[in-house]
Order: structure tokens, then C-alpha cells, then sequence
């Protein structure tokens, strides 16, 4: 009995030492592999030889951390790309109006120049330079969103009212530009909290945005279902087609990739991070070649 029971205490004790050389075995692999990992020879998901339950969590583990450091590297791959995109777009976009007012400048300090000629150079300057003060104004604004200290003054909202008074102030420009306007506002009284001042700079964005770049019908819908209201704008934009929407809101996109337009092309980034601000969103999608852009808050 006492030789038995020593065979089977030594066969425990083999069996143990062989676990423990297997795991001792499996833990060298795996930090082989992260080494290798971290010095950029290998980029596959490390594994294991045999089922152990210990050990597999350690690989899912160690394969989780590494496919965090991916994602980060890609993230940060992409920040560095816009980052560069951005440089050169505000260098082309500020650029421009100054290349125009140093070139009138100089024709003003030409002898001989007639007075006619002289308020003409001068009336430029005055548009371009109130054009550097826009882009400079809404580099400005797009940084102070992004800040944890830019802060809002929620208040009482009806924007049953404050829509429709905010849309008559672009009626005109509707008008000049031969747009079709169809307006759908609810008369229900529609009670938001947000900051009346954001709000409108929401509205003034989608509405020029929409001035801008559309033509022929447009249609602005306000409503309310579920606890939730949406101003809806919605355009032709056959221009888009085969692009993603989204792009839209990112920082320094424009449909016009010679950015020859009279915008900075930030409206639309300014007003979803007022949106987000707000607790809102902001969205859009196209349907056929139409663009909707639909803004949705709380109802309180």
C-alpha cells in the first residue's frame, strides 16, 4: 500500500513538474512574442499550444493590449494626417485673401492711379480683408468648441418660435439665389433647453450652407416625435453622390476640393460641436442625390 501510494505521489509530482515546465514554456513563447512584437518583427496574435484556461487568458489579454496599440498607432496616424490637411487648407484659405490685398496695395501706391481705380482697389481690400476676418473668426470658434471651458447658458427654448423668425432673416437671400423654399413648421409649441445663442448659430450655418450649394426646391421641416424635436434641410446634391455624408462635418472638408468658394468650410463642423454642446446631434444622409441634414434636441 505505502509502495503504491508512493508511486502515485511521483506520478503526481511528474505530472506537476511537466505542467509547470509546459506553462514555464508556454509564458517564454508568449514574451518572446510580445518582444518581437515591440521591436516590429512580428504582427499576428500570439497563441498558445495546448488548452490551458490561465494561459489563455493571459494570450487574449496580451492580444488585446496589442490590438489597443494598433488602433492607437492607426488614430494617431490619422490625427497626423488631418493635422497636415488642416495646415494646408488654412495656409491655402488665408493665403488667398492676402495674396489678393497685398497685390491692391501695391497698385495703390502706383503714381498716376485715377480715382475711380483707387475706390475700386480700396473697395476690394475692404472685401477681402472682411473675408480674413470671417476664416480667422471661425478658426477661432471651432478651437474654443473643442475647449472643456467653452460654456453654454441653457435656458427655456421655444423653437416653434425661434425657428421661423431665424429662417425669415435668410428669405431674401433664398430668393436672390432662385431657390424654391417649402417649409413644413409645426405650430405645436416645442420646448427645448439649450443656449438660444448656439442655437441660433446652428440654424444661421445649416441655412447658408444649404444657400451656398443648393438649387431649385428646398424643404425645411420642423417637428416633434417621442419626446424629440428635428429641424430637418434637405437639397438636390448631386455633387455628392458616392461620398459619405459624414465627411461633411469633418474639419476643413469641402465638396470643392479647389476651395474657391466664399466659406471657410467650417460651418458645418462648428455647428455639430455646438450641437454635441447642447446634448443634441447633428446628422446627415443622402437619399438618391438629395442631402438631408436633420438637427435633433431633447424636449424638455
Amino acid at each position: 500500500m505505502t509502495a503504491v501510494l508512493i508511486t502515485l505521489s511521483l506520478g503526481l509530482a511528474a505530472l506537476c513538474l511537466l505542467r509547470l515546465l509546459r506553462m514555464r514554456k508556454e509564458v517564454r513563447s508568449l514574451a518572446r512574442h510580445l518582444r518581437r512584437y515591440n521591436d516590429g518583427e512580428v504582427s499576428g496574435q500570439a497563441v498558445i499550444g495546448g488548452p490551458d484556461r490561465a494561459l489563455e487568458a493571459l494570450a487574449a489579454e496580451i492580444n488585446r493590449h496589442t490590438g489597443l496599440i494598433v488602433q492607437a498607432h492607426a488614430e494617431r496616424r490619422r490625427t497626423e494626417d488631418e493635422l497636415r490637411q488642416a495646415v494646408a487648407n488654412i495656409s491655402h484659405d488665408l493665403r488667398t485673401p492676402l495674396t489678393s490685398i497685398s497685390g491692391y496695395i501695391q497698385l495703390l501706391e502706383r503714381e498716376g492711379l485715377g480715382g475711380d481705380e483707387r475706390r475700386e482697389a480700396v473697395a476690394i481690400i475692404r472685401k477681402r480683408a472682411v473675408r480674413l476676418k470671417s476664416l480667422l473668426d471661425d478658426f477661432y470658434e471651432l478651437s474654443r468648441i473643442d475647449s472643456a471651458d467653452y460654456a453654454l447658458k441653457p435656458e427655456r427654448l421655444r423653437l416653434d418660435t425661434l425657428v421661423p423668425e431665424i429662417l425669415m432673416g435668410f428669405y431674401d437671400a433664398m430668393e436672390e439665389k432662385g431657390l424654391e423654399p417649402a417649409f413644413e413648421l409645426t405650430e405645436r409649441p416645442l420646448v427645448i433647453r439649450a443656449d438660444e445663442s448656439a442655437v441660433r448659430r446652428v440654424m444661421e450655418n445649416l441655412t447658408l450652407n444649404m444657400i451656398r450649394h443648393a438649387s431649385g426646391r428646398i424643404e425645411i421641416a420642423l417637428t416633434a416625435d417621442g419626446g424629440v424635436a428635428a429641424l430637418r434641410l434637405r437639397n438636390r446634391a448631386p455633387q455628392l453622390l458616392g461620398t459619405d455624408p459624414e465627411l461633411l462635418f469633418n474639419r476643413f472638408y469641402m465638396a470643392d476640393a479647389s476651395r474657391s468658394g466664399s466659406s471657410s468650410g467650417l460651418g458645418l463642423s462648428i455647428a455639430r460641436g455646438l450641437m454635441v454642446k447642447m446634448g443634441g446631434t447633428l446628422s446627415a444622409r443622402m437619399e438618391g442625390d438629395e442631402l438631408e441634414l436633420t438637427c435633433e434636441w431633447r424636449l424638455a
